[in-house]
């Protein structure tokens, strides 16, 4: 996207085309405007238009731009932080009920695109959570007791069925979840996009929001070149967020994340690295991630940014982790490269936010935007429809807070990864 091929890499050669869209132009009006062309504002809109509500979909530059164009594809269920710890941070009802959202989340997900007959190479064989070492172990063991106590479909391997699965002997075992899948993340927003302009939702792109102002009990969201009159604005912008809600950017530590797509395997190296194609993630504090497309490709990712030094280092240790995961893979090619940026909040959980009378938006997704974005999307829109009131939400109001010292720890996770990439391979 805008002669960036390190913005979308893979996705956008690979994704149908999005919806035909416009630039805002003069004034109209409309039940909602969401502002922000992702999961949560796709999936929002999709909802509020098939319930009857009027909505106008705002996007800054193009459906699917941010997190949701860039990820590495996981439909994971969940969040980071453990479900046994989730009702002391939010407290019994407020964890017990955001558990429970989020761990039937990727069933929406795959509800929507059977429905809506989405082209997003869904694969629906489960993650797996691989343990790396004895303290890696000892952590997906934890998870498993704990997911597996709430009646979730999850599987502790050991690493010999872990093994057989990858095709690697790296890992002392591994968490397979068959709640879970993977997708292609950008042709998933561009399915939810048309969807939902087929519902009847007003698309416009390249139509950034640069004021509000309110006018008795409605909404006047500008642009440049355009107004929208409205009684509900919801701000599903997360942590690409700029202008009237860049505090919702502020709110996160950027964490930079890349991905390598090699070129399509050849039929024997399919039939033994990643057979049955799960998604897979490591337990390494700097993490790493893989997964195989439908064409064959390798996708295979960790933190770092792909700019100045980082490009480079992070380009060899990708092609030596590969080998040594893989030795019979080779000198492996890469056909793709590219990065966005992962909006960390400082307890690992999304946030719910009330900017104004009738102006709310969940954010804060810390690397899990499919799934949560998607079902928070429908919350939101159940939530104006009348559906769910305020004290019914997944999440506790908050305000947006700025963390400390937020801009020396972007600078250090992007030194800290290139720095751990050039010195270390090894799982």
């Amino acid at each position: 996207m805008f002669n960036d091929p390190r913005s979308h890499g893979l996705w956008e050669k690979t994704a149908p085309q999005p919806p035909v869209t416009s630039v805002l132009e003069g004034a109209t009006e409309a039940d909602v405007v969401v502002v922000g062309g992702g999961y949560t504002g796709l999936s929002s809109g999709l909802h509020l238009a098939e319930a009857g509500s009027r909505v106008v979909l705002l996007e800054a530059k193009e459906i699917g731009f941010g997190g949701a164009g860039r990820n590495v594809g996981l439909i994971n269920a969940g969040m980071w932080v453990m479900p046994d710890d989730l009702p002391g941070v939010l407290g019994p009802v407020y964890g017990e009920r955001l558990l429970d959202l989020l761990g039937n989340a990727p069933q929406l997900v795959m509800a929507l695109i059977e429905k809506h007959g989405i082209a997003c190479e869904l694969e629906k064989q489960g993650t797996l959570h691989c343990a790396v070492g004895p303290d890696g172990l000892k952590e997906v063991a934890e998870r498993y007791k704990q997911w597996s106590a709430r009646g979730a479909p999850v599987a502790l391997l050991d690493a010999d069925e872990t093994a057989k699965r990858i095709g690697t002997n790296v890992y002392a075992g591994s968490l397979l979840d068959m709640r879970a899948g993977t997708l292609q993340p950008l042709a998933y927003a561009r399915g939810l996009a048309h969807a939902a302009q087929k519902a009847g939702v007003v698309l416009h792109t390249a139509s950034p929001v640069i004021a509000t102002e309110r006018q008795g009990s409605r909404w006047l969201v500008k642009t440049e070149r355009g107004q929208v009159s409205a009684e509900w604005i919801i701000v599903a912008t997360d942590a690409y967020s700029t202008g009237p809600w860049e505090q919702v950017r502020n709110e996160q530590v950027f964490l930079p994340y890349f991905n390598f797509a090699t070129v399509p395997l050849g039929h024997n190296l399919r039939q033994s690295i990643l057979p049955n194609r799960e998604g897979v993630w490591d337990t390494k504090e700097i993490l790493s991630s893989f997964r195989m497309d439908q064409a064959g490709r390798l996708v295979f990712g960790s933190v770092g940014a792909l700019r100045n030094t980082g490009l480079s280092v992070h380009k060899g240790w990708a092609k030596r982790s590969l080998k040594r995961l893989f030795p019979e893979i080779g000198d492996i090619e890469f056909e793709c490269e590219w990065y966005g940026q992962i909006g960390m909040t400082d307890n690992a959980l999304p946030r719910f936010h009330k900017f104004a009378p009738n102006v709310i938006g969940f954010s804060g997704y810390n690397g899990r935007g499919i799934a949560p974005g998607t079902v928070f999307g429908r919350t939101l829109a159940e939530h104006i429809l009348g559906r769910m009131g305020e004290a019914d939400l997944p999440l506790p109001l908050t305000d947006p807070r700025e963390p400390s010292f937020r801009t020396l720890r972007e600078l250090w996770y992007e030194a800290g990864a290139q720095v751990a990439h050039f010195a270390d391979a090894r799982f």
